[in-house]
């Protein structure tokens, strides 16, 4: 990173190692002291902030254990926006503490104000046997919007990646879901995001997909190259995600009210069929990809 212009990147992601003893095919050393480890992730977050542009977005992905020093110290020079928690599903308990349910989402800006803001719609939660709201929305109906109920600092609707159909390393690998949030959030078609650490490729692809330019970095790329050679598979799931956000129903909880007696009351400002969706705008290296969409 110290090699690129200040100032000219819409939008910095970091998910760095969380110093938990790890192998990884990069053969890092994944357990130093907490003091190396802090000091490292100061080095470059400084970079981060030196690239991003005024009013660009930083958001940082870790352990609360993490997040809360460095948030602190990214809060020294940015204007801290939100402490997102996603849930974490599937992990084991730790003897002798609470249950550890989610990771921290870090978002800042360079600024004041954000130069890019338009966060999706997600859509009403429904009972996933007969499709009915799991909120009772009583007089209000009429009111709810029909893309969908605004996004809270709450992600409770990201999956696990462990799907051998989106998994693409034996290491942890982030959601397509979650990077795509984060840059319909706080990037356009156009605008420039950054990665230092590459992962299987999650960012890059997402960005590629959507229409985004940007740069990566990896210590050992072959997963990610991987992924860029089937990179099909990611356009066919987003477009699949696309098509389950910023709607106040889906399509399947529609089903399950209609098989289950529970018409759509009519009071929501939606047809019998849910509002219509967008597919997403794919960059240039997806285009033949929708041929036949």
């Amino acid at each position: 990173m110290q090699s690129l212009e200040a100032e000219t990147v819409d939008l910095a992601f970091a998910d760095p190692p969380f110093n938990l003893g790890k192998l990884y095919t990069s053969k890092m050393n994944d357990s130093i002291k907490e003091e190396e480890y802090l000091k490292w992730c100061k080095a470059w977050i400084d970079e981060m902030i030196r690239v991003l542009k005024p009013g660009g977005a930083m958001f940082l992905w870790n352990l609360p254990k993490w997040n809360l020093p460095l948030g602190a110290y990214a809060g020294e020079t940015l204007t801290f926006r939100h402490w997102i928690s996603v849930d974490m599903k599937y992990t084991l308990p730790i003897q002798g503490r609470l249950y550890p349910s989610h990771y921290s989402l870090l978002y800042f800006i360079k600024g004041k104000k954000p130069g890019i803001f338009h966060p999706d719609r997600i859509p009403t939660p429904c009972c996933r046997h007969c499709g009915g709201e799991i909120k009772d929305y009583g007089g209000y109906k009429d009111k709810m919007n029909p893309r969908g109920v605004n996004l809270s600092d709450v992600w409770t609707d990201i999956p696990p990646v462990r799907h051998k159909r989106h998994k693409r390393r034996e290491a942890n690998a982030l959601s397509l879901k979650l990077m795509d949030r984060i840059l319909t959030v706080a990037s356009d078609p156009g605008s420039l995001v950054i990665d230092p650490f590459g992962g299987s490729g999650t960012t890059y692809a997402a960005a590629e997909l959507l229409g985004r330019n940007w740069i990566g970095m990896e210590l050992e790329c072959s997963d990610i190259v991987a992924r860029f050679d089937r990179i099909e598979d990611d356009q066919e799931y987003l477009l699949e995600l696309h098509a389950n956000k910023n709607v106040l129903f889906t399509q399947a909880d529609l089903k399950r009210r209609k098989s289950h007696g529970k018409p759509l009351p009519k009071e929501y400002r939606v047809d019998g069929n849910g509002c219509e969706c967008e597919p997403p705008p794919m960059g240039k290296a997806a285009e033949p990809l929708l041929a036949g969409f």
